[in-house]
C-alpha cells in the first residue's frame, strides 16, 4: 500500500506549534475538492458535510502541529541556541539536519551539542535542551541575525519513507494521522451520499504545547453534539512495551478505542459496536483521568460534549522515525465513516 497523496503531502509540510501554516494549506486545499472549508484566528480548520436529516453532528478532530525547536538567541559565532516547542528528548534532535522557518522561507540546518571536555574515566553528563545549538553554516552573529529571528522554529527534515509491511517511518505522523482521518471521514461521507446529521472534519492547532487551544476554540464554533478526537497511541510491540500499563497496540491491530472518565460511554459503546459490526480490528485503551490529547478540551466546552478517542499505535513517538501501519489509519477511517452514519441520540442515551 502506497501512502496516500494527500497524507505525504501533510507528512513533508512543516507545521510547528503556532506555526501551522504550511500544513494548514495542504489540507485545505484537500478539504476545498468536496466541500466549503472555514478556519479561525488561530489558524484551525474545518469542513462540513451538511446531514441528509436532523440527526446529531459530528465533529472528527485532528491536530496538525508537530514538535519542534525554537531559537531563543543567536550567538555571535553564528549559531543559535534552541529550546523545547513541545515535549521532546533532546537526544531525538542531536545530529539531525532541520529546516528552520524564517520569514524569508526555509533555511537548511543542522543540530549540534555544546562540546563536552571529560577527564580521562569521567561520564558523559546527561545531554539537556540548553546543550543544543543551532547550525545554519552563518559566518558569524550579524549574518546569523540577518537571517533567523528569536521565535523561529526548526523541524526536523526529510521526506517520508515506506518500509515493508505497509508501514512508513516519517516525523510528524503525530498527528497529521489525525488530521488526515478528518478530512478523510468528512470526505467519504461526502462522496458516500452523506449521514443523518453534520460531519465536520477538523485539522487544529497548538496541541503540543498542551493548552489545547485549537481543539478548545473550535469546539465552541462548530458546536457539535458528538466528537471524536483522532490522535496517535504508543505501540506496545516494541522494546520496553508494557501492555499490563498501556493496553496491548500493536501494529496492524487496528486503532484503539478509549474508555475513562473524561470519554462518553455511550460513543466508547457505539464505536465499538461499530467496529464489531464492520469486522474491523481494534484494541481497548483505559485512561485514569485526562487522556492528554485534544478530547480534553472538547468535552468540557459548552455545556460538554459526548466525546470518543480513537488512537492509531504509533512507534517511536516524538521522534524523526515515529513508524505506522497504514492498515491501521485505514480501518480508523472506515469505523469513522460507519459511526457517522450510525450515529443517533438514542444509540447514545443522550439526554433530549
Amino acid at each position: 500500500m502506497a501512502i496516500p497523496e494527500v497524507l505525504e503531502r501533510l507528512l513533508s509540510a512543516p507545521g510547528p506549534s503556532g506555526q501551522e501554516t504550511l500544513a494548514s494549506e495542504v489540507w485545505r486545499e484537500a478539504a476545498a475538492s468536496f466541500g466549503t472549508v472555514e478556519n479561525d484566528v488561530l489558524g484551525s480548520s474545518w469542513v462540513r458535510v451538511p446531514g441528509t436529516g436532523d440527526g446529531l453532528s459530528l465533529a472528527v478532530v485532528g491536530h496538525i502541529d508537530e514538535i519542534s525547536a525554537v531559537v531563543t538567541h543567536a550567538g555571535d559565532d553564528g549559531s543559535f541556541a534552541v529550546r523545547a516547542l513541545g515535549g521532546w528528548d533532546p537526544h531525538v534532535f542531536l545530529g539531525q539536519r532541520v529546516e528552520v522557518l524564517t520569514r524569508s522561507g526555509r533555511i537548511p540546518g543542522v543540530m549540534t551539542s555544546r562540546r563536552q571536555k571529560r577527564r580521562r574515566g569521567e561520564e558523559r553528563k546527561p545531554l539537556e535542551h540548553s546543550d543544543l545549538f543551532l547550525d545554519i553554516g552563518a559566518k558569524d552573529g550579524e549574518e546569523a541575525r540577518s537571517l533567523v529571528r528569536a521565535g523561529d522554529t526548526a523541524v526536523i527534515a526529510g521526506a517520508p519513507l515506506e518500509l515493508r509491511n505497509d508501514r512508513v517511518a516519517s516525523r510528524s505522523l503525530d498527528n497529521r494521522i489525525g488530521c488526515y482521518v478528518a478530512l478523510e471521514v468528512a470526505r467519504r461521507v461526502a462522496t458516500g451520499g452523506g449521514a443523518p446529521g453534520d460531519v465536520v472534519g477538523l485539522a487544529v492547532v497548538q496541541e503540543e504545547v498542551g493548552d489545547f487551544a485549537g481543539s478548545r476554540t473550535t469546539a465552541w464554533a462548530v458546536e457539535p453534539d458528538v466528537a471524536i478526537a483522532v490522535d496517535v497511541t504508543h505501540a506496545t510491540d516494541v522494546r520496553g512495551g508494557d501492555p499490563e500499563e498501556d493496553g496491548e497496540h500493536k501494529l496492524g491491530s487496528g486503532p484503539a478505542l478509549m474508555r475513562g472518565p473524561s470519554l462518553h460511554p455511550g460513543v466508547f459503546d457505539l464505536l465499538h459496536e461499530t467496529a464489531e459490526a464492520e469486522k474491523i480490528g481494534r484494541t481497548i485503551e483505559v485512561s485514569f483521568g485526562q487522556t492528554s490529547t485534544d478530547a480534553d478540551a472538547v468535552y468540557l466546552s459548552h455545556r460538554g460534549v459526548a466525546t470518543g478517542l480513537v488512537s492509531v499505535p504509533l512507534r517511536y513517538m516524538h521522534s524523526p522515525v515515529e513508524v505506522v501501519q497504514l492498515d491501521d489509519i485505514e480501518a480508523a477511517i472506515a469505523l469513522l465513516v460507519a459511526f457517522a452514519k450510525g450515529l443517533s441520540r438514542d444509540r447514545l442515551q443522550l439526554p433530549r
